[in-house]
């Protein structure tokens, strides 16, 4: 079993209301694992961070990762840190990964200049070209398909990846 599609790309992207949608579109389960996360720690990620580190999150998001797709076979959203893990890009290898795009205006706007962020805590337009500079050719390799969001409403971002994955709705 796995995943019809996997969702990637930045923080703030639409990950996961472009998830429910799709999801909701093909007739099948939505699944996050930053939500997978925050449930099987009871706390928020950002806590998470604060408190434990990155690495530590990084760990459990690696974990979260693999458990769903081995067991999810609707839409899943991945964080946006994801795709930094060597192994999680390898058992991406094997399915259809969107990776959801935007510009930097476009990200500091979604994402309320780093509130609950913590990776965009300080300074979000710099930070933000900083993690995309780092991430950028890992969330191309491991997607099937890019499709950027940048001036689309959630509902056009859906229609995008239903054609660029060539699915048809529920």
């Amino acid at each position: 079993m796995s995943p019809r599609l996997v969702l990637t790309g930045p923080m703030g992207v639409g990950k996961s209301t472009v998830g429910r949608l799709l999801a909701d579109r093909l007739g099948v389960g939505y699944r996050d694992t930053d939500d997978d996360i925050v449930a099987a720690e009871g706390r928020a990620v950002s806590d998470i961070f604060v408190e434990d580190g990155e690495p530590a999150f990084r760990a459990l998001e690696k974990e979260a990762v693999r458990q769903a797709l081995a067991s999810h076979d609707g839409v899943l959203a991945l964080g946006g840190g994801a795709i930094l893990d060597p192994d999680t890009r390898a058992l991406l290898a094997a399915e259809r990964v969107v990776c959801l795009s935007m510009d930097v205006e476009e990200a500091v706007r979604r994402t309320g200049l780093g509130a609950a962020r913590p990776l965009l805590a300080v300074n979000p337009r710099k930070q933000w070209r900083e993690l995309m500079a780092a991430r950028r050719h890992l969330y191309e390799e491991t997607a099937t398909a890019v499709v950027p969001t940048d001036g689309r409403t959630p509902d056009e971002v859906a229609d995008a990846v239903l054609d660029a994955l060539e699915l048809k709705e529920a």
